[in-house]
């Protein structure tokens, strides 16, 4: 299943001041996560970004806050993002119809989040370079289970020239240049 960036959108998941730093390899995911966050923006795909219980797990990395144009959250506290009623409206009226998906816990906020989208009838696709846990173990597990109920796993660079469709686009050399 091709992704094409009409029938996309993103969500960004907890990359929380309390949860990020004791994320295996926190350094390396955050980097993706924001050459992400820059290029679906210059691709020009909506995207969402929650915040888990803001009060007790802080703000969105700066990292990634400061590279977000616009910025803005949604307050969650399910674990799943589809049980804040404010991201399922967002989603909802965006219309689309492929979700990707990056953030952490992999194994708890985002698999539970991937089961319920997929269980919605969307197609999902998890940024796998972008999303952590505190174990390698945990994500290890989450990306099998990720897949077993029917997510399709991605990398940053791929569903950035995925979605940029080839090199005739306006956005090539931006994309290009973003990942190298």
């Amino acid at each position: 299943m091709r992704i094409f960036s009409e029938e996309t959108a993103g969500v960004f998941i907890d990359f929380q001041e309390k949860l990020v730093p004791a994320i295996y390899r926190q350094e390396q995911i955050i980097e993706k996560a924001v050459i992400f966050a820059q290029g679906l923006q210059e691709l020009e795909i909506p995207f969402a970004v929650t915040q888990q219980y803001t009060k007790g797990l802080g703000e969105t990395v700066s990292g990634l806050k400061d590279t977000i144009s616009e910025f803005r959250f949604i307050e969650k506290t399910s674990f799943s993002c589809w049980g804040c009623e404010e991201y399922v409206k967002w989603l909802k009226e965006s219309g689309k119809k492929n979700v990707l998906v990056c953030g952490i816990e992999a194994h708890i906020c985002v698999l539970q989040t991937v089961i319920d989208l997929i269980a919605e009838g969307f197609n999902v696709f998890v940024v796998a370079d972008c999303i952590g846990s505190r174990a390698l173990y945990d994500k290890e597990i989450a990306l099998e289970r990720l897949q077993m109920e029917g997510a399709f796993l991605t990398t940053c660079e791929t569903a950035l020239f995925e979605l940029t469709g080839g090199a005739k686009s306006p956005h090539f050399k931006a994309i290009s240049k973003l990942v190298k």
